[in-house]
């Protein structure tokens, strides 16, 4: 299991991603979730990954062939006109592999190869946008009443997202959002696990605001979580108390 968020602000986007990969207890290692692709004054094209790990893998090997020859590739993702066509090429490529992978091993099989996606960015001219896409292949875009998508382990992270986040906050005030939101989920479910991606794009500059790797060591995610448990306990000694009859 893994953890991704997405996340639009009117300044732009802000990524994070977890890299844990686990098939039990005694098998856990670290891949990373969380790609982006550029071409400098032109766009900007992230991809994260949920789900089974060779599925997405086999996605994002494919994508990184076509982007390295654009001009002799099909559906090459620094060639795609809009970013629907971007989604579309991520959505259609994630399906066909699903399938193949199903047909060859049965149809029950399906299941066992689903992934799902987030893919965001801007190119030139356009709105930055953001979708979620499904194992199917089929994907919704972010609007002001979904503002982010979540993929993998969403559940522990999202009620911290509902009641912090606002479209119009700070990149700052952003990351302090998700690394809150991360670190709940790592501490309720052990397959999220650091370190973590963390990638901010700014609207209309086409490249990486701020990239970074964060560890166990991250004196930034430790205060932040420190902090966090102590605000947490504070508020519930300050609601008022519980009266047995």
């Amino acid at each position: 299991m893994t953890y991704c968020v997405g996340m639009m602000l009117d300044r732009g986007l802000v990524l994070m991603s977890d890299t844990r990969t686990n098939s039990g207890v005694d098998n856990i290692s670290t891949f990373r979730k969380m790609y982006h692709w550029e071409v400098p004054g032109e766009r900007i094209i992230t991809v994260m990954s949920a789900g089974n790990l060779a599925t997405t893998q086999s996605v994002i090997s494919q994508l990184e062939d076509r982007n390295k020859a654009p001009s002799e590739r099909h559906n090459s993702l620094l060639e795609a006109p809009t970013m629907f066509r971007v989604a579309s090429i991520v959505g259609n490529l994630l399906q066909d592999i699903i399938s193949e992978r199903a047909s060859d091993n049965g149809q029950r099989a399906a299941g066992t190869f689903s992934a799902s996606m987030i893919v965001a960015g801007q190119i030139k001219g356009m709105e930055p946008r953001l979708f979620l896409i499904y194992p199917e292949g089929n994907f919704i875009e972010a609007s002001f009443d979904t503002p982010f998508f979540q993929i993998g382990e969403t559940k522990y992270g999202r009620p911290i997202l509902i009641r912090g986040y606002d479209r119009t906050m700070s990149f700052e005030s952003a990351i302090k959002l998700l690394t809150v939101s991360f670190d709940s989920t790592l501490k309720a479910n052990l397959s999220v696990g650091l370190p973590l991606d963390l990638l901010v794009i700014e609207r209309d500059k086409f490249a990486p605001l701020h990239e970074r790797r964060i560890d166990e060591a991250d004196p930034y995610f430790r205060s932040v979580s420190t902090s966090w448990s102590e605000a947490l306990r504070h508020a519930l000694d300050g609601l008022p108390n519980y009266h047995l009859d």
